[in-house]
């Protein structure tokens, strides 16, 4: 399973752990590089840049390689510029930049031969990126959990391979072997695997989270408008029907005035945040869960390692199955 992502970042398998707000931490970072696959964090997880600080050396000391970090490059991520002053001094290894234009952090991190890779969602980000100088570009497809793209990797990853010349890495719906296979048959260099995270006996949401992935499937994820003014996939509990997943006319209205759209955008994704972060830790009956459809292969809670090791199975069950056609 040699591609262009393990070289990168010298991990055996073309897997990163995804970051996913609250849900990763240090104990899910280690275990990822203790199942030979890279792992990447929120800097968004820690509420202060001592903590992030504390957080990054403490994992730099453990984890040798395949250390990434995510920022928020939006002006809603009001810490960035101290963020990514850490992730400099410790020297992570990668960094995946979200929701913004990523110049500051590719300019600032070639010097020091940190990876950059790029959310997109289409071709145009795409091409923006790659002249900025970006190492790969992250394909957020319409399957991935949290914020989600409008295209199937079936459209979006080729499209990407045929226009850009730096590796693609597909974001969502990947839960088995088959995905996986399936996302390097398409022109991936690897996957970036998340929702299935969430169900890990390191992870330290509630056992109600949990029960959650295994117990819901592909058809209960829902795209929310509701909790940062993008589209972000949630599993559609009572909670979430009753509330609707589309913004009110007040706030769609604030969204679009040209004078106060930044903060009300900023407003919505704290409100957000702080929704998502009661319901991380604490079953409540105003619970919202972010995952993907990809939970849809979640069947108990299990160790990081153990569900790596269902991945790779199923990677190679399935080259059986082509091989014996």
């Amino acid at each position: 399973m040699k591609t262009l992502l393990t070289e990168m970042l010298k991990v055996e398998f073309p897997i990163i752990m995804a970051p996913m707000f609250l849900v990763t931490n240090e104990k899910l970072m280690v275990a990822a590089y203790e199942s030979k696959i890279a792992g990447c964090i929120p800097a968004l997880n820690f509420k202060t840049i001592p903590e992030l600080k504390s957080a990054l050396a403490s994992m730099r000391k453990k984890i040798k390689h395949g250390l990434g970090v995510n920022l928020i490059v939006n002006p809603s991520n009001v810490h960035l510029d101290k963020q990514l002053e850490v992730c400099l001094e410790v020297k992570v290894d990668f960094i995946i930049t979200s929701l913004g234009g990523p110049k500051k952090i590719i300019d600032a991190c070639k010097p020091l031969g940190i990876k950059v890779f790029c959310d997109v969602t289409d071709l145009n980000f795409a091409k923006k990126v790659e002249e900025l100088g970006a190492d790969a570009i992250i394909a957020v497809n319409s399957s991935a959990g949290g914020h989600a793209g409008p295209l199937p990797p079936s459209i979006l990853i080729p499209l990407l391979k045929k226009h850009c010349k730096i590796p693609v890495i597909s974001a969502g719906g990947v839960g088995n072997g088959a995905g996986l296979i399936s996302a390097i048959a398409l022109g991936a260099e690897g996957v970036s695997v998340g929702s299935p995270f969430i169900a890990t006996v390191e992870a330290d949401v509630s056992d109600a989270y949990k029960q959650a992935v295994v117990q819901y499937g592909a058809k209960d994820i829902v795209m929310t408008t509701k909790i940062s003014g993008t589209p972000c996939s949630v599993i559609k509990t009572p909670y979430v029907e009753k509330i609707g997943t589309t913004q009110n006319i007040i706030e769609r209205t604030l969204s679009k005035n040209k004078k106060i759209k930044k903060y009300a955008k900023m407003l919505t994704f704290y409100k957000g945040m702080k929704a998502f972060e009661k319901a991380a830790f604490g079953a409540t009956y105003k619970t919202v869960w972010c995952a993907g459809p990809s939970i849809e292969f979640m069947t108990k809670i299990m160790t990081t390692k153990e569900l790596v090791d269902q991945l790779l199975s199923g990677v190679n069950e399935t080259k059986s199955r082509i091989n014996a056609l």
